[in-house]
């Protein structure tokens, strides 16, 4: 695990910011695939976790959300429009297909835009999946955006800052809206669900800028 700034941690993944997760203060963001348990509980160790939140209900990102609740005995958090996907098991996908997910848990939480977690506000950001969030300190201008906008290709581990594939989101337009919302933050520190960390907001922005209208 390592830290990205002041309460914000990132977990060591397999491989290297592949899949991400990280620890904001006390609360767990993201939780990789089903198999990705075991190597997220034993960074944990030491830590304190109060919680578990989402940035989005895919698979590769609440694919171990049951097991560590479980295990760590913590709330499970996440976006409104994800909650039905969360405890069902089933993401939404293109065309508003219901398709197999992670295991179903129960949702404590239902995060919503202005909420508070950890000391970062929850941002909207749908279009990747219905309930997408993003959270955001404003302090230090520091992003978490999950999968609104990936920080490499996840799938060949390399290449640059670009939008998901859009056979994975069910409103590419409307993530595509998400993305300019987060440019126009011009984070210091942008935090990807896929790809290493970005210290340079001209390079979101460059990227967002290439987007369809």
């Amino acid at each position: 695990m390592r830290q990205l700034a002041e309460g914000v941690w990132q977990l060591d993944g397999r491989p290297r910011d592949g899949i991400n997760v990280y620890l904001i203060g006390d609360v767990l963001i993201d939780a990789g695939t089903a198999l990705d348990r075991g190597r997220i509980l034993r960074e944990l160790q030491g830590h304190e976790v109060t919680a578990h939140a989402l940035t989005h209900a895919h698979p590769d990102h609440f694919g171990s959300s049951h097991a560590i609740c479980e295990r760590l005995g913590v709330p499970l958090w996440c976006g409104a429009a994800d909650v039905e996907a969360v405890e069902s098991g089933r993401m939404v996908g293109r065309g508003g297909m219901r398709l197999p997910a992670a295991k179903a848990h129960p949702v404590a939480r239902a995060l919503r835009e202005g909420d508070e977690v950890a000391g970062f506000t929850v941002l909207d950001t749908p279009g990747h999946s219905p309930g997408h969030v993003s959270y955001w300190r404003e302090s230090d201008r520091v992003l978490l955006c999950g999968d609104v906008m990936w920080g490499w290709n996840p799938f060949t581990l390399r290449g640059g800052i670009r939008e998901p594939f859009g056979s994975f989101s069910p409103d590419p337009a409307r993530n595509r809206e998400s993305a300019r919302r987060i440019a126009d933050l011009e984070p210091a520190l942008v935090c990807f669900g896929h790809g290493p960390a970005l210290r340079e907001p001209a390079k979101l922005a460059a990227a967002v800028a290439k987007l369809p209208a």
